[in-house]
Parts: C-alpha cells; sequence; structure tokens
C-alpha cells in the first residue's frame, strides 16, 4: 500500500491521554461513584435490563490496580456510518490490552456486527495495527449496519465468543449501535457467559451527547473539515462577488453540525432544525427569512452569501412533516404499486392530488417539481420517504427564488440572485482525524480496555473535561442504561439511546443567535483553514467552538 508524506508523518504522531492513564496499568485504580437511572421510563429500562441496569459510574485515578490479573482475548467491531478517529480507537484498545499482557489478544471482527455473527475476523499483530494509527476511516476492518437486536443473534455471537475464548466485546458506534451494545450485554449477563460489553461513543452528527458525553468522537474532525470547505466558499464568494451559496451538511437528527460550522464560518444564514420546529415555521417562512437576508445584503451592493443547511431542517417543518406522513400513508401497500405503474408524472400528480388533504397539497403545490419528485423516490424498508434523499439546499433556494420574484413586482428588490449548491458528507467521514480527535479516541480504547480489565459489563467508555489539555481530561465509564429511554420504533415501544438535539437555551445556539442579525447582513465571514496538525497546541489541538461555549470557556 502506497502512502502520502501526510500519512507517513501522521503514523509518527503519538497520541496524548488523560494524566490519570500515564501512570502505566499497575498504577490505575477505580473510583465508584453513584448508583445511576435511567434518563426517563426507570421502570420500564429496569425491568428489561435486571442485570445491567442501575450500576455506578465510576472513574479511574492514580492508586494500586487492585484488577484480577488474567488473559484477555477482547473482539472489537466498528459499527455504522465512518468517523474519524475509529483506528485510533482500536490502537487504544490494543496498546492498553498489550500493555498489560503481551499474550492477550485483540481480534478485529470484519464489516461490522455480521462479522461477529459470521466469525469473520482477524487478529491484530503490531505490524498490522501499525499501518492504521492517526488515519481516517474504519478501513482497518470495515463497518457495517446489522443490528444486534434477536435472541437468535445474541445466541450465534455467544457461541463465537465461546468458540474463541473471547472475553470482551468492544462495539464503536452511535445511539443505535450502542443501544445494541447494552441489550448484548445484558444477554450475556442473563445466560453467565462471562463475556462483557463496552461500548465507544461515536458519531460525527453530535447527537451522541449528554452530561456524560461531552463529545462524540469524529465530530471535531467533521465539523473542521466541512468549515475549511464553507471557509473557503466564502472566501470565493467575497472574491466573485455574484453567487449565493446554499449549503447543506450532515445532520439527519440534529443540528450541532450545522451549528459548530456556523460559529466557526460566521455565514450569513444557518437554519437550526430545532428552533425550525420549536417556533413552527413555514416553508414559507423559512423562505422569506433568508430571502431578507439576500434583500438586504443587494441593497448593499452584496449581491452573494452563503447559506448553511442542516441535512435533515424539512421533517422539523411542522407542514412538512404532516406531507411526508400523508405520502407515506398514500403510498401504503398494494397503493405503492398502482403509483409506481402510472405512465406519467402528470398521471402521478393526479393521483397524488386525489390523495392528500387540501393542506398538505397546497405544501406540495408550492414544491419545486424537482423536489416533489424526490418524495417518491424509493422507499426506505419501513415503505416511507427518505428524506436524506431531499435536496433541501436546492429546495430553500427555489422558494427563495420565487419570494425574491415577487418583491420585484412591489419593487421592494431589484438585485440579482444566483444561487449555487453543495452538500458536504462524506467529504468529513474519513478525513486524518484532528489531533483532538486522535488524541480523545486512542483515549477512548485505551480506557475501554480498563473498564475489561476491572470487569465491567454493559458500560460506556468516557472521557470527560475534554475542553481541557489532554493531561487534565477524566477516565472513566457509565452504565449505557443511564442514557436510555423507551420510544416508539416501527409500531413497538423499545429501549434506546435518547438522541441529544441543539438545546435552544444552551451557550453555543445563545452565541449564534446574538451574532445571526449582524452576520446575515454584514459579510463577517472567517476562514478556519485546513486542520493544523503541526505547530502550536494554541493552534493544532484546540476543540470545537460548540464544546468551548459549552464548558464557558
Amino acid at each position: 500500500m502506497s502512502i502520502s508524506p501526510l500519512q507517513k508523518e501522521r503514523l509518527q504522531y503519538s497520541p496524548k491521554l488523560p494524566g490519570m492513564l500515564r501512570n502505566g496499568i499497575a498504577e490505575i485504580c477505580v473510583k465508584e461513584g453513584e448508583e445511576t437511572k435511567s434518563v426517563a421510563d426507570q421502570e420500564k429500562i429496569k425491568a428489561l435490563f435486571p442485570n445491567t441496569y442501575g450500576k455506578r459510574e465510576i472513574t479511574f485515578e492514580k492508586g494500586q490496580n487492585t484488577s484480577a490479573a488474567k488473559k484477555q482475548v477482547v473482539g472489537v467491531i466498528l459499527s455504522g456510518g465512518q468517523a474519524p478517529g475509529g483506528h485510533n480507537v482500536v490502537c487504544g484498545l490494543y496498546d492498553a490490552l498489550k500493555a498489560t499482557d503481551r499474550e492477550n489478544v485483540l481480534y478485529g471482527f470484519k464489516n461490522g456486527p455480521s462479522g461477529l455473527l459470521n466469525d469473520d475476523y482477524v487478529e491484530f499483530t503490531d505490524e498490522f495495527i501499525d499501518q492504521y494509527r492517526n488515519t481516517g476511516g474504519f478501513d482497518i476492518i470495515g463497518s457495517g449496519r446489522t443490528k444486534l437486536e434477536t435472541e437468535e443473534q445474541f445466541a450465534v455471537a455467544a457461541e463465537v465468543c465461546k468458540k474463541h475464548g473471547i472475553t470482551a466485546i468492544v462495539i464503536i458506534g452511535g445511539d443505535d449501535s450502542n443501544t445494541n451494545a447494552a441489550v448484548l450485554a445484558e444477554f450475556f449477563a442473563a445466560h453467565n457467559t462471562g463475556v462483557q460489553v463496552i461500548g465507544c461513543p461515536k458519531t460525527i452528527d453530535g447527537d451522541l451527547k449528554n452530561e456524560d458525553i461531552e463529545c462524540s468522537f469524529g465530530f471535531d474532525t467533521a465539523t473542521k473539515t466541512y468549515s475549511e470547505l464553507i471557509g473557503n466558499i466564502e472566501r470565493d464568494a467575497n472574491s466573485a462577488k455574484k453567487y449565493w451559496h446554499f449549503i447543506k451538511v450532515m445532520g439527519r437528527s440534529a443540528s450541532h453540525v450545522a451549528l459548530e460550522c456556523a460559529l466557526e464560518t460566521q455565514p450569513n444564514i444557518c437554519l437550526v432544525s430545532e428552533e425550525v420546529a420549536e417556533k413552527k415555521m413555514s416553508l414559507s417562512e423559512i423562505a422569506d427569512y433568508i430571502a431578507d437576508s439576500v434583500a438586504n445584503r443587494a441593497a448593499n451592493g452584496m449581491n452573494f452569501g452563503v447559506a448553511i443547511i442542516p441535512e435533515g431542517v424539512v421533517e422539523f417543518v411542522p407542514e412538512f412533516s404532516v406531507l411526508i406522513a400523508e405520502i407515506n400513508e398514500l403510498l401504503a401497500g398494494a397503493k405503492a404499486d398502482e403509483f409506481n405503474a402510472l405512465p406519467t408524472w402528470k398521471d402521478k400528480y393526479a393521483f397524488i392530488e386525489n390523495g392528500l388533504t387540501k393542506e398538505s397539497m397546497a405544501v406540495f403545490a408550492i414544491l419545486p417539481e424537482t423536489i416533489q419528485q424526490q418524495l417518491f423516490l424509493e422507499r426506505d424498508p419501513h415503505g416511507n420517504v427518505q428524506v436524506s434523499l431531499i435536496e433541501s439546499e436546492k429546495l430553500f433556494s427555489a422558494l427563495v427564488k420565487a419570494k425574491l420574484e415577487e418583491r420585484k413586482q412591489t419593487g421592494t428588490y431589484s438585485g440579482k440572485f444566483s444561487p449555487l449548491h453543495h452538500f458536504f458528507g462524506y467529504e468529513g467521514r474519513c478525513a486524518f482525524p484532528s489531533n483532538f480527535d486522535a488524541d480523545y479516541c486512542y483515549s477512548l480504547g485505551y480506557n475501554a480496555f480498563m473498564l475489561i480489565q476491572y470487569g465491567y459489563n454493559g458500560y460506556l467508555s468516557k472521557i470527560s473535561n475534554l475542553s481541557k489539555p489532554a493531561e487534565e481530561w477524566v477516565a472513566g465509564g457509565m452504565p449505557i442504561t443511564k442514557m436510555m429511554n423507551m420510544e416508539r420504533r416501527h409500531g413497538e415501544d423499545k429501549p434506546v439511546i435518547r438522541k441529544a438535539l441543539v438545546e435552544l437555551d444552551g451557550k453555543p445556539f445563545k452565541f449564534f443567535e446574538a451574532h445571526r442579525a449582524e452576520w446575515a447582513v454584514e459579510t463577517a465571514y472567517t476562514y478556519p483553514g485546513a486542520i493544523q496538525y503541526y505547530g502550536p497546541a494554541s493552534v493544532c489541538d484546540i476543540t470545537t467552538r460548540t464544546l468551548a461555549l459549552e464548558k464557558g470557556e
């Protein structure tokens, strides 16, 4: 495998550990905290997790290691979408395991949870793992989205673990993957398999977050990557002075990525899905809000600008959510075949018009035809609209254009509006991890092994105090059940980790809210530039604006 000069340098980077993990395995002890309870639905969660519910949070400190010495055979799984730093979680886990006993073994199950079910794995060696240190991607073993949720799957997993003498499984994933980890841990405990399960918090979307998990890994790198690109576009916009750029960024359920990118780059417009829902904003109101910025800037001779659009914002528009629900119902069962058999879009439009309520049809009618058709593209496995396929950046630029045409008719706008469109998603998922993510992920993996060594099961590897230098980070663990509540999924009540949305009374949003009116009219762009790896710590090791604001720094 040929590697670039940057990769050669990054392979040599030594990730920084929290102070208490630098003492050496023999000098790490455990301090137990209070017993925990789930964020909601305590009785229901407790009934579903009788063996793993209510355990104590723990913190690692300097002191005599009192864990029982035994050979550890650990399996690791990368689950769900890629996030920068995943390789370093594996490397940290491997290094801690080998530092404890060179006879310890680490298996990497290939292509996600299915690797465990199919007994498809690789045994890590120094030579193999050293190729992946501080690199982006999940290609060390691949990832997958197979869910571990049935008794049959758990039984197969238990047999595979028994076959290899596996003592613990580490699942690196987001909220769904760590929910699966909690359920698997409960099964293993209930059946006395002797196998522990530890989770690690991953998602670039930033929605696996709470009072304990200050930041999911990958968020730092992804938002810095997107912010670099947005800054480049802002500089181009300010140079050419003739285009409005509508930029969609990752974030299906929450707007953490959009908000962080806005804090980093100070665009003219950034929509926040949670605010749209809170204010019950209509598509027309959102279009007017953006059009106001376009018109005000045009009045000052600036026919250019930048707008950031969260990927899932349309789902937060109440009238659009109702429309989607009606479309899902309209095409339920055999009706979908009837619709798909219609020969032309005109025939399909008539079918739609006949099936929607008057209110939803009014919303549907104002959409550009391309967006209308996107609502009827291939359905998801449950027969629902795939909202992620909707080009919301093009939707809003088209609606804004229509608003501006109306204003021209009334003489309240006379500028030029030339929109360009971008979607930044995959560009950030496998980037070389920032120093922060390289350090954080390595610490998560190293810490995960300490949780295994001390016998914990159903715990999430937890590194906190992240806004401080790595030396001051605090390592420990928390029961995954603490983050869970009951939610309705596909017609059933299921235990899941609660997604963290942008808090409208939180410091990051309040800072944005206090400055956006100025940014909407002025050209206040900032240009973060490329992720810095080498140079002063004040540049290379800084964390996100979101985390700094949350911690009051």
